[in-house]
């Protein structure tokens, strides 16, 4: 069990799940980096930091902070509660230049050295309810109390409101102390008390000085604050009139702070409304909308525009031409067919189907297919876009952002990948028809046969002109050395001119599963390149998703 659960199960025994909030919240931030803003993250950061810390530390005390301005009676009322004069108390000018605790212990964990440590609470600054100092102890409804007095938030020393903030960070219970003629201060409302709007669970309100003011003016002054807090978010804050000189109501926020702290709820609801507001902020901006799925047709217009600009159909074009030129070399007239190989091969001009050691000739891993062309480079920018816009419509412009940066991030590298998709695929035009070897037996055979029969006739003619009577076969009225002459030449013509269809149905063929192939090719280069980046992003963006449901459920 890991640190933050093991300090959720001695928090609480009401089955808190505030340390899993806290580790979905710190998901949120590592998975959302690059991709939030940095701020956000760092805030939410430090957050779940801070709830991890708290959870590990006792969960017997509650930290109950008093927070308030110059002259609202914050120390006063901490030492009314205290029944010790431990904070200096002044009127006209701030006198709580750092915070000063007081721990009520007795039983169990009642150690709070190492909480104290984490509040940054110095010894000195510091004592025990139940020391020596205590010579009138009523009761333990203060049990695990650790009641601080923080400085002054509107300080004209930085130091002092800065501690006071991080303090207020930090403590479980927030009792703000307002004073009559400064209850309506917008820097309390705007600073504190209407950020902290979702932490209405963990706050109480103390109206001081109530004494000061007129009896018949009281509950006005009460009905006003409340309409002041209602409009801060915070209408189910209680509200307590007291006054700390003259101990007028402090029984009873005595008790409502005994009652918290009984509960053993407050810390929970105060981790919780911490993670909370947090995973809101980070929401808000991160949004959950549910990304669409890429269409087939925008899968299609990207794979076929990366096609045209890498060349495929200038490929497949010279694989066709070279596969018949090829075909038709190995199966046309042997008398004429040698021309062809005075012709260039597609191919070979294109440096593609050379093999290793062609290859290593030309000395270029590049082949000499021709540059797309702007309105190519244009088509797959677009293409591109109209992949982006599909999947990320609907969603929060960071991520729409960071799912075109990540389709586009590689683009600079699409030119030697697509080039090299080309050069790496078996174009398939190296191995003849199955067929061409019996058309070129077939060939040499009538060619054989016109040899026969022009070499037959002209033995005949020799021996006429010598005046010799040589008899010759003869195939119906034809003699048979002129059927094999003409045979021959006639048949290999006729034999060429009917490979020519199939040479061209076999040539056509080849281009087609060439076509396939590169295509192929091509569609892996586009999920490498674009597609692959932009389903991470989506694949981040689900489990930010996932997690700040966790976080705010």
């Amino acid at each position: 069990m890991s640190p933050v659960l093991e300090g959720v199960k001695k928090l609480v025994s009401s089955g808190s799940d505030v340390g899993r909030r806290a580790e979905a919240l710190e998901a949120v931030v590592e998975v959302g980096r690059g991709r939030l803003d940095d701020a956000l993250l760092d805030e939410a950061h430090e957050v779940a930091d801070r709830v991890s810390e708290r959870l590990r530390l006792s969960a017997h005390h509650t930290v109950v902070g008093l927070a308030g301005a110059t002259g609202s009676g914050k120390s006063s009322t901490f030492n009314a509660l205290t029944g010790l004069e431990l904070s200096a108390v002044g009127v006209r000018r701030p006198t709580t230049s750092w915070a000063t605790a007081c721990v009520w212990g007795g039983g169990e964990g009642a150690d709070a050295s190492e909480l104290l440590t984490w509040l940054g609470i110095p010894p000195r600054h510091h004592v025990t309810r139940d020391s020596m100092l205590d010579t009138n102890r009523e009761d333990d409804a203060f049990d695990g109390v650790v009641l601080l007095d923080l400085p002054d938030h509107d300080s004209t020393d930085v130091s002092h409101h800065l501690e006071a903030d991080r303090l207020v960070q930090l403590a479980d219970v927030l009792v703000w102390v307002l004073d009559p003629q400064k209850y309506a201060d917008a820097a309390i409302h705007n600073r504190y008390l209407k950020p902290m709007a979702s932490h209405a669970g963990v706050m109480i309100v103390v109206l001081n000085h109530i004494d000061t003011v007129p009896e018949e003016r009281r509950e006005q002054m009460l009905s006003d604050v409340r309409r002041l807090l209602a409009a801060d978010g915070l209408k189910d804050v209680p509200v307590f009139a007291v006054s700390a000189r003259n101990g007028d109501n402090m029984e009873k926020l005595r008790k409502e702070i005994a009652k918290r702290v009984a509960s053993k709820k407050a810390t929970r609801r105060r981790l919780e409304a911490d993670v909370k507001a947090t995973g809101e902020k980070v929401a808000a901006v991160s949004g959950n909308a549910v990304p669409k799925a890429l269409g087939g047709d925008v899968a299609a217009e990207l794979d076929d525009a990366l096609a045209d600009a890498a060349g495929v159909p200038v490929v497949v074009d010279a694989v066709e031409a070279s596969a018949r030129m090829r075909a038709a070399r190995a199966t046309g007239w042997p008398v004429v067919s040698w021309v062809t190989k005075l012709k260039p091969d597609p191919l070979k001009r294109l440096h593609l189907d050379l093999g290793q050691d062609g290859r290593a000739l030309v000395k270029s891993a590049r082949t000499s297919v021709p540059e797309p062309t702007p309105v190519q480079r244009a088509r797959v920018d677009s293409a591109v876009r109209a992949a982006c816009d599909e999947v990320s419509a609907g969603l929060a412009k960071p991520w729409q952002q960071s799912i075109r940066s990540a389709a586009t991030a590689h683009l600079d590298d699409l030119n030697n990948r697509l080039d090299h998709t080309l050069a790496s695929t078996p174009l398939g035009v190296d191995r003849l028809p199955w067929w061409a070897s019996v058309v070129r037996l077939l060939q040499w055979l009538l060619i054989a046969s016109a040899l026969v029969g022009g070499l037959w006739l002209a033995g005949l003619a020799l021996a006429g002109y010598l005046r010799f009577d040589v008899p010759s076969p003869e195939v119906g009225p034809v003699a048979l050395p002129t059927v094999l002459l003409l045979g021959g030449v006639i048949g290999g013509i006729l034999l060429a001119l009917l490979c020519r269809v199939l040479v061209g149905a076999s040539a056509r063929s080849r281009a087609r599963s060439a076509d396939r192939r590169l295509r192929e090719g091509i569609h892996d280069v586009a999920q490498d390149l674009v597609l692959s980046p932009l389903n991470a992003e989506l694949a981040a963006y689900a489990t930010v998703r996932e997690r700040l449901q966790t976080v705010l459920k």
